[in-house]
């Protein structure tokens, strides 16, 4: 693998955070330096700390950086549930969104599980 943009997770991640930009845009006006800041700012996070991870010399920084990115995950989750349950976002709006932030979560556990098993000498 050359670069990050050809892992699967990092390509997943940009369609999530052009997603959450595409939903963000349904977000009340007066959210826009609240809620709203905080969901792209942890969904562009995600793509942003797997490229500068992969970008390392290491694999434990790479792995740290992929750590970063799953608490970005899950911080999206958060700010997405939390603006779905207090009525600013419709529930159909954040359903695609939050199957597709699962799945991001879900690659990242796994690439980071690697990126921890021991490395033969």
């Amino acid at each position: 693998m050359q670069s990050h943009r050809d892992l699967d997770v990092w390509k997943v991640s940009m369609e999530l955070a052009r997603e959450v930009y595409a939903v963000a845009n349904q977000m009340p006006k007066q959210e826009e330096f609240r809620l709203t800041g905080q969901m792209l700012r942890a969904a562009v996070s995600i793509a942003a700390n797997i490229a500068e991870g992969h970008a390392r010399a290491t694999r434990k920084d790479y792995a740290h950086f992929v750590s970063i990115a799953k608490g970005s995950a899950a911080e999206l989750e958060t700010l997405l549930l939390l603006a779905r349950d207090a009525a600013l976002l419709p529930p159909e709006a954040v359903a695609g969104v939050l199957d597709k932030t699962e799945r991001v979560a879900k690659m990242l556990a796994r690439l980071y599980a690697r990126l921890k098993e021991p490395q033969p000498n």
